[in-house]
């Protein structure tokens, strides 16, 4: 009796693990495709380049953080062939709080923003 009561709940368990990776799959596929995650970046840096997946790993977390550091400045990150990083401003601005629908004003702040380069959309069109 033991047993068969373990083997229902690790069937019910797996279950309920394949409906989650189903239902995130779904809302992957619904919202635009699938999404490689930084695990699945490295792992193709490292097959492209030959590196470990160590190196690829540290080549992206640097390649993060000059980017990042070089915005943080204000300054632009331009790729050739793949696009351009920069900064983009916005200005204090009147907004709705959707709880109280009352008024407030909304600071102003500087937001990242990317601009693909044309050979990069032409990858993605063709």
């Amino acid at each position: 009796m033991r047993q068969n009561t373990l083997t229902n709940t690790m069937e019910t368990y797996i279950n309920i693990k394949d409906a989650l990776i189903m239902k995130k799959r779904y809302y992957v596929l619904y919202f635009g495709g699938m999404v490689m995650n930084k695990t699945e970046l490295v792992a193709a840096i490292a097959e492209k380049t030959a590196l470990s997946k160590k190196d690829a790993d540290s080549a992206l977390k640097a390649f993060i953080e000059v980017v990042g550091d070089e915005l943080g400045k204000g300054e632009k990150v331009q790729l050739a062939g793949f696009g351009t990083f920069e900064v983009s401003e916005r200005a204090e601005r009147e907004g709705i709080n959707p709880r109280t629908k009352e008024t407030i004003t909304i600071p102003a702040s500087k937001a990242p923003k990317f601009k693909a380069m044309k050979a990069l959309k032409e990858k993605v069109n063709n």
